[in-house]
């Protein structure tokens, strides 16, 4: 039986739009294929799911029986960091650096990833070429600048730096505000806020990119933290913490930050308190092995990647500790400069663990309720946003089928339009 909802007739008393018919339609939630569905789409917007023949009066592609599956979404990306070389980063104008945002985001879209949040670079003018059509890439749900304290992971200042300091000082990057203390913390989200961040992040430990803190350092005290968080609820959003170790995200949570990132170091202990709270984990596996595999040669700081073995091998445990505990895993991968195009190798890494549905629904569902569009995004249903990927295989049983930069997707929809069209 068709699920519908009503769509507006055009002139001539037809439904405008098109079907996509003869699908096996993945349930994300479920975990099954349900063979000889299809869908229509009006503008941007699922309508109708129906099973057998497909409604006449609008144009109509056969899918072959191949997989229909909801555009994926990547809780954890960072666009506008477009080399591992992390000091020649420092020196490249914005104009070269949204241009090299362009291609990266472009190639997103072409893996299957229909909408991103942007962990920390990214500002309302990328997220609105993307809405303008000026770049063909997956929608960006945006951080702007990070937040900081001085010497945290998002201060890339080198040891030697004179700044003169003042105690009402903010140092500000394209990537990071540098902020101390409760009112310089306030200020700062209520700067990134007022620019459109679609969510704050906050550095709540050290890190492996950044020059001068290691991993195990807790970063900002709880008071601070507590303030972020408060500015973001003051608009109706949420904060989310770059966090590694157990008293780094114990004291995040704490504070009522929504969602961690990263998280490798946790411990059971930590991880029945995220379920108690309702705390999201966003894991990023994918970036620490291309790091360690392809960083040296490519300019990553030798400091940097001595710490990618303090988290590398942690971090398949910690997606085993937070799924037992029931903590809802969403799906990142955090990959930087030239490492990017190995976005979709999270699925086989995580795949060393978890079962292939689990992931698909880190990537679909638990990443839609991440972004507070539960029912809009990440699922087929009628109402829900036209985003959609023809897979020319089974998902639910070799994962593999997503990547290859996408040279298995017979076709990608985003907002009801084809981006790719194979049919």
């Amino acid at each position: 039986m068709a699920t519908s909802i009503d769509a507006a007739p055009s002139e001539e008393g037809t439904v405008s739009g098109f079907t996509l018919r003869n699908c096996a339609l993945l349930d994300v939630e479920a975990g099954v294929l349900r063979p000889g569905h299809g869908v229509r789409v009006e503008d941007d917007r699922i309508v109708e799911v129906f099973e057998g023949d497909a409604p006449s009066g609008v144009e109509s592609f056969d899918g072959g029986g191949r997989t229909l599956m909801p555009g994926l979404i990547d809780a954890h990306v960072h666009a506008t960091i477009t080399t591992l070389n992390l000091a020649a980063m420092q020196t490249k104008p914005m104009t070269l650096v949204s241009q090299e945002a362009r291609v990266i985001l472009e190639a997103m879209l072409q893996r299957g990833f229909t909408t991103v949040r942007d962990a920390g670079g990214a500002d309302w003018g990328l997220a609105r070429a993307v809405e303008s059509g000026l770049i063909q890439g997956p929608r960006i749900f945006f951080s702007g600048r990070t937040l900081s304290q001085t010497g945290g992971h998002g201060d890339f200042r080198p040891r030697n730096d004179d700044t003169a300091l003042c105690a009402c000082q903010i140092h500000s990057t394209g990537f990071s505000h540098v902020a101390d203390g409760v009112d310089a913390v306030r200020k700062a989200a209520r700067e990134e806020l007022k620019r459109g961040a679609n969510q704050i992040k906050i550095m709540a430990s050290g890190g492996v990119a950044s020059p001068t803190d290691p991993v195990w350092n807790v970063q900002y005290s709880p008071e601070e933290m507590r303030a972020i968080v408060q500015e973001a609820e003051g608009w109706r959003t949420y904060a989310m913490a770059h966090a590694y170790t157990p008293e780094a995200v114990t004291r995040a949570v704490e504070a009522g930050v929504r969602t961690i990132e990263h998280g490798n170091l946790v411990d059971r202990e930590t991880v029945a308190l995220m379920a108690d709270r309702g705390t999201y984990m966003v894991p990023t596996l994918v970036t620490y092995f291309m790091l360690d595999e392809f960083g040296r040669a490519l300019g990553f700081p030798k400091a940097s990647q001595a710490k990618v073995r303090d988290v590398l091998d942690a971090g398949l445990a910690s997606l085993e500790l937070c799924r037992d505990a029931g903590v809802p895993l969403g799906f990142g991968t955090d990959l930087l400069g030239e490492t990017h195009e190995h976005q979709s190798r999270e699925f086989s890494i995580r795949a060393q663990v978890l079962r292939p549905a689990e992931i698909l629904r880190s990537a679909t569902l638990v990443n839609a309720e991440i972004l507070g569009r539960q029912g809009d995004l990440g699922v087929i249903a009628p109402g829900a946003r036209a985003d959609l990927l023809l897979v020319d295989g089974n998902p639910l049983e070799d994962l593999s089928v997503l990547e290859d930069q996408g040279k298995r997707l017979d076709a990608i929809v985003k907002d009801g339009a084809f981006v790719r069209n194979r049919l």
